[in-house]
Order: C-alpha cells, then sequence, then structure tokens
C-alpha cells in the first residue's frame, strides 16, 4: 500500500491504549481490546466528515495509524514490528450519540463515510522506532493532543503481534493504535488536522498534516428503520473528556447518602434495622460471618463493590497485576462509600493489606467488609480504618483470588450486594439496606428503639416479659399513655 487513500482489507481499531486517556476515563485495561471498522469509512486528507442530522457529540481522536506491510500470522513480539510497512496519521472520528446503541462494537457510531481519515503521507516502519513516535492534533489551529507512543499501556508490536494471534494481518490492513488524552467534541465548520512523526528519527519523518473538515448533516435518521440517537451524561462526559468540558456539575467525591440520613444510621442498631428490613419481606439482608477488627466499630456507608473470582493461573496472569481491579477500586473509593468484597467466604487468603488500607483511609473511606481474610490484621486495625472480615490470614491475594471487576452486583457472605446499597455494621454483624427503604426503615427502627427502652425500664422495675415484650393492648395503652406515643 503506497497511497493512504487506497481501502484496506480491515481496519482494526483498540478502545483504550494511552495511559492519559485511561486516567481520564478512570479505568486501565488489563489486556488490549478491539473493534472493527469499515473500509467504506476511510477517508483523505483535505475532505470533510458529516455530523448527522439530530446529533451533537461528534468527537475527534488523533492516532498513529499502522499499515501492514507483510503478512503477518501468529508473529512473536519480537518479530511483529518487521511486519509493519508504513506509520501515517488517522482520526477516529465517533458518534457518541450512537454509542450506547452499538454497545462496544462501534458498528454506527465509528462507522460512518469518511470516519477514518488516513494519511496524507506515509512513513517508513522500518526507518523509526515504535517507542518514539509522536502525535499531535489541532482544532481550528490550537493544539487539543499531544503525546507519543512511549506513553502507550500496550507497545505498538504487541498489538500486532496479539492481532496476529487471532487471524492474519495482510498488506493494507490498517490498525488504528489509539488516542491519548485530549479528545473531544467538534460541531460544523471546525477544521481538525492530525500529524503523526518521529522527531528522535533522521530527518524526522512526518505524515504531514491530515485536515478535515466538520460539516452539517440534513438527513435525520428513520426511526422505522433502527435505534435513534440518544446522549445522556455519560455520553457527554466521555466525549468532552470531563463534566466540565461537557458543562455538566461536578459530581462531588462523597458518596450520595445524605448527612440526616447517615446521622440516622448511625445511631440505629443493625439488629433493630435487621428486623425491620424482615418485616417488610427481606431476609437475606445479612453479610455472614464477618467481625470487626476494631472492636466497637460502627460503619455506615455506601458500597462500592469488588469481586475476586478463584484463582486460575492464566487468568491471574491477565488480570492479577498491573493496575489491576483491586487496585482501581480502593483507588476510586468516594468520601462516605464502603469497599464490599467478595471473596466466596474463603478466609484462606488476604484480600487486602496495610497498604490498601491506608489508600482507602486517605480517600475518605468508611471502611471495608470482605467475607474473605486480611493480611496485615494488626496493622491495618492500627491504621484506623473499620475493616469487617472473616479474620487475618498472611498470604498473598494471588494465591486463592483473582481480582475480576469493580462495581457490578456481588455476592458477599451471602447478600446479594450492588454498588450503591446501604451497609450498616456494628458488633452484632453488617447487613446491606436497598437505598430505597432506608429512610422508612432507620424511621420506624429509631422509634422501636425508643419503645424496647420504656420496656426495658419496665423489666428492671421488676415486671415480667409475659405480655409487656412484645407488648399486649394493656400495656401498649399505659405506654402510650406514659410517652405521649400513638
Amino acid at each position: 500500500m503506497t497511497d493512504p487513500s487506497t481501502r484496506p482489507g480491515k481496519i482494526i481499531a483498540i478502545h483504550l491504549s494511552y495511559a492519559s486517556r485511561a486516567d481520564q476515563r478512570g479505568r486501565r485495561p488489563a489486556a488490549p481490546s478491539y473493534f472493527f471498522k469499515p473500509a467504506s469509512s476511510v477517508g483523505v486528507s483535505g475532505g470533510t466528515v458529516e455530523r448527522p442530522d439530530g446529533t451533537e457529540l461528534l468527537a475527534f481522536e488523533g492516532e498513529i495509524a499502522l499499515i501492514i506491510g507483510t503478512p503477518a500470522r501468529r508473529v512473536s513480539l519480537a518479530d511483529a514490528w518487521a511486519h509493519v510497512g508504513w506509520v501515517t496519521a488517522s482520526n477516529d472520528l465517533g458518534l457518541y450519540d450512537l454509542r450506547a446503541n452499538d454497545k462496544g462494537s462501534n458498528v454506527r457510531s465509528k462507522g460512518g463515510d469518511g470516519y477514518t481519515p488516513l494519511g496524507p503521507d506515509l512513513i517508513d516502519a522500518r526507518t523509526v522506532d515504535p517507542e518514539t513516535l509522536r502525535v499531535r492534533t489541532w482544532v481550528n489551529g490550537d493544539l487539543r493532543q499531544d503525546d507519543s507512543s512511549a506513553g502507550m499501556i500496550f507497545p505498538l508490536a504487541q498489538l500486532v503481534a496479539d492481532l496476529s494471534q487471532h487471524f492474519t494481518l495482510e498488506p493494507g490492513d490498517v490498525i488504528l493504535t489509539g488516542t491519548p488524552a485530549g479528545s473531544s467534541v467538534i460541531v460544523p465548520g471546525d477544521v481538525v488536522e492530525v500529524e503523526v512523526d518521529a522527531p528522535d528519527a533522521p530527518g524526522a519523518p512526518s505524515s504531514g498534516r491530515l485536515i478535515t473538515t466538520v460539516t452539517q448533516g440534513d438527513v435525520a435518521f428513520d426511526a422505522e428503520l433502527g435505534s435513534l440517537p440518544a446522549v445522556d451524561d455519560l455520553q457527554r462526559t466521555e466525549a468532552w473528556g470531563s463534566r466540565e468540558e461537557a458543562g455538566l456539575a461536578p459530581v462531588s467525591d462523597e458518596s450520595a447518602l445524605s448527612p440526616e440520613l447517615r446521622a440516622k444510621l448511625m445511631e440505629a442498631p443493625t439488629a433493630g434495622l435487621s428486623s425491620q428490613l424482615r418485616k417488610r419481606g427481606h431476609h437475606s439482608c445479612f453479610i455472614d460471618g464477618v467481625a470487626a477488627n476494631i472492636a466497637g466499630s460502627k460503619i455506615v456507608g455506601t458500597a462500592k463493590t469488588l469481586r475476586f473470582v478463584p484463582f486460575r493461573e492464566d487468568l491471574f496472569k491477565t488480570h492479577g497485576g498491573g493496575y489491576n481491579a483491586q487496585k482501581r477500586a480502593f483507588d476510586a473509593v468516594k468520601k462516605g462509600e464502603i469497599i464490599v468484597i467478595e471473596a466466596r467466604g474463603d478466609d484462606s487468603t488476604g484480600t487486602l493489606g496495610d497498604i490498601l488500607a491506608l489508600r482507602a483511609l486517605a480517600r475518605g473511606a468508611a471502611g471495608v467488609v470482605t467475607d474473605g481474610g486480611v493480611r496485615d490484621f494488626d496493622a491495618v486495625a492500627d491504621i484506623g480504618l473499620p475493616v469487617f472480615s472473616r479474620g487475618a490470614h498472611p498470604s498473598v491475594l494471588g494465591r486463592k483470588h483473582v481480582p475480576w471487576d469493580v462495581d457490578v452486583t456481588i455476592a458477599c457472605g451471602g447478600a446479594s450486594v450492588q454498588p450503591g446499597d446501604i451497609i450498616v455494621g456494628d458488633g452484632d454483624g453488617v447487613i446491606v439496606i436497598p437505598p430505597h427503604l432506608a429512610e422508612q426503615v432507620v424511621d420506624d427502627t429509631l422509634a422501636q428503639e425508643v419503645e424496647d427502652a420504656w420496656i426495658a425500664e419496665q423489666v428492671a422495675a421488676g415486671h415480667p416479659v409475659d405480655g409487656l415484650f412484645p407488648m399486649n393492648a394493656e400495656w401498649r395503652a399505659r405506654y402510650e399513655s406514659e410517652t405521649g406515643s400513638r
């Protein structure tokens, strides 16, 4: 392939590959993942791209594009770069209005005509170091992206080797290698320029500037043929790059639990709360088998969930190292949240230790609940972070568990826990309260506590419990008369 406008047989794009972009999104993949773009999406420098009628979130993504020079099938990492013929610039344009409908495939959101402009010039891959390529993007002359292949999570050669494990990469195939931070929304009239170069190579070879102008379409999508464009705050945030850039109010670093509700829950015992839940038909609200590492601890907060799956060597290799799910959960926990860990009731290994406990404390976490073990048990207690667990164990994570996922529905100590569920723990144990029941449950619990305190006074005065606990009509009338309660 000597002309970037020639249609390739395949266009393969990676979802997330730059550390700067992953940090911006708040998630870092353990391995590369991909999607295909149609060959009909190829465009050339100086061309236009249409923002369809009825849409608002067309975004640019300046990228390094690799063009395969010789067939690659099951090539090694060491040999992979030799199969790349050329390097050039690309703009992996995407329409976030259709992103949710595609559920990760990006067929419509990134497959539009002209959504993959390439060029204008080709850099001979043999003349450059794949670790020192630079990509820059300008919008209306303003520099918006400036990063290099050194900032990638997955090296360029790895992408070639990985894809060749699954199918043959043929001459002319294009690999779009991901975009760094700075991608954002563009509107009709905007001019986007992308350049890839190798500033440290002899002669500083460059792709030249790939120029694309945004135009406004006037043909609406037909609702009788398929789903229509739709946007929400998540799509706006990811398209623009941040809530601030999207014009949205910032999200608080604190959990969604109001101070008033938190105060009432701190006053209410888990025994009383569980009784009120059972009255409403919720009999599976207990996280069984866990106890506090600090005597007298009381925790109240909303759940941030972390799931471990049983240890398997190949899964631990792909998910256990690097910025895994466990680290992401402790790095992202908000003030007032409780990290709830599914460890399948296996206390024969640790699920956190003192370093992660320090991180949770620094983030303002209200505590941790795990149905597994705790490493560095005494040190964690000394840190002061309340942890409810099945006890101490000195082993490391990889003995029994693979950190798998965060912010999903989990099972902890026999209870289902969803992100945002309300967690309350004290000396009697830990319970899970569905958020929509919390206000009513805690109010009734506190009212019952007042009633139980009055009953205790009567028992202490020598009255038998028969008819008093629970109160019969006679005792109920006396209680209401003395306390003014009804």
